[in-house]
């Protein structure tokens, strides 16, 4: 096609881009149908340049589907003018024969042309320093579980060869003090001809994790008390079984709280396949945010021994369910609570404390 001579000014210009690594398949379409497909490199800057080669003077749309990229794709796009908007794979409409012959040119087809029938709507798109903020909270919890895995793996070391904690230790509240570590170092003997250098590696290696949480937790709580944060921390750590971690975490991972009319945004809803008179329920949607959910509901079970009106629904949902069921719809109100506390700027009362 070659468009010299010719105008699009006014017109609108959909692109939908399946995007990978090292390449995009690219399918573009006019108000007349897809026009053009085609592969290039991943960079914004080429789609941009060919476009301003093949439809100059237009208006550019473009999506494509969440995935490892997350949302630098998308600000490249948009600094180059491209109205640009990121799909949820699962959101985009699928036709059978779409399914059985999957390709790259298929996907960009099918994006753009539920692009230009407007039947996408874009996932929420934070900010780039939220984004930052959360991948600051997001790198703690991974360190917190780096830290559990040294420990984890200097006690299998120790069973494996016999040794035994001596009676100062017996309490597992005294395992790693400064003194338990000490002992790891300076006393414990292995199996006779057994070199110490596993467990000297496996010990320095645990208290640099220790040192690299004491430092990116220092950086939080610093991030955590400017004003961004530091009305919302307040009012999330009056709500029973909110702690300073899951508050900074629930802040980062949801950005603008007024964008949800109801506590589903978390996602602890059950699926439903209804049909006439008949309504089934199954089991929790697979849809929201997980690390919000998985702390929600931790939080749940410190909640019901803080909270009388959440430890007495407690118990009459354990009445008629499992306490894993029961947990998690306690995690639902706790939800409901969060959301109401940080729209009406009010701190949550707890009726213990009265």
């Amino acid at each position: 096609m070659q468009s010299k001579g010719f105008s699009f000014e006014g017109q609108n210009i959909y692109i939908g881009i399946d995007v990978h690594l090292k390449t995009w398949a690219v399918a573009i379409m006019i108000e007349t149908g897809v026009i053009e497909r085609f592969s290039q490199e991943s960079e914004a800057s080429i789609l941009y340049a060919h476009l301003q080669k093949r439809y100059p003077g237009g208006n550019y749309f473009s999506v494509y589907e969440s995935g490892f990229c997350g949302f630098s794709t998308h600000y490249c796009l948009q600094s180059f003018g491209i109205n640009n908007i990121v799909v949820n794979a699962a959101d985009v409409p699928t036709s059978q024969k779409e399914k059985v012959h999957k390709t790259d040119p298929v996907d960009a087809v099918k994006l753009v042309k539920s692009l230009k029938s407007r039947l996408l709507h874009s996932i929420y798109i934070p900010e780039r320093a939220v984004i930052l903020d959360r991948d600051l909270v997001r790198t703690r919890t991974a360190i917190v579980k780096d830290v559990s895995r040294w420990k984890t793996r200097i006690k299998h070391l120790l069973y494996r060869h016999g040794v035994k904690y001596p009676e100062r230790f017996a309490n597992t509240n005294t395992h790693w003090s400064r003194r338990f570590v000490k002992w790891l170092e300076e006393e414990v003997e292995l199996l006779p001809g057994s070199s110490r250098e596993p467990l000297l590696q496996h010990i320095a290696s645990y208290l640099v994790s220790c040192e690299r949480l004491l430092d990116i937790t220092r950086k939080i709580r610093t991030l955590s008390r400017n004003e961004t944060y530091a009305q919302n921390m307040e009012l999330l750590r009056s709500v029973p079984g909110i702690g300073f971690h899951t508050a900074i975490s629930f802040l980062t991972e949801m950005g603008d709280i007024h964008r949800f009319s109801n506590e589903k945004f978390i996602g602890i809803v059950p699926t439903s396949h209804s049909s006439g008179e008949k309504e089934n329920i199954g089991e929790m949607t697979f849809r929201g945010n997980k690390h919000v959910r998985q702390q929600l509901v931790e939080c749940a079970w410190k909640a019901i021994s803080k909270d009388l009106a959440l430890g007495a629904c407690y118990g009459r949902y354990c009445q008629r369910m499992d306490e894993n069921n029961a947990i998690i719809r306690i995690a639902r109100k706790l939800s409901n609570r969060i959301l109401t506390v940080l729209k009406t700027k009010r701190k949550y009362v707890n009726e213990r404390n009265h």
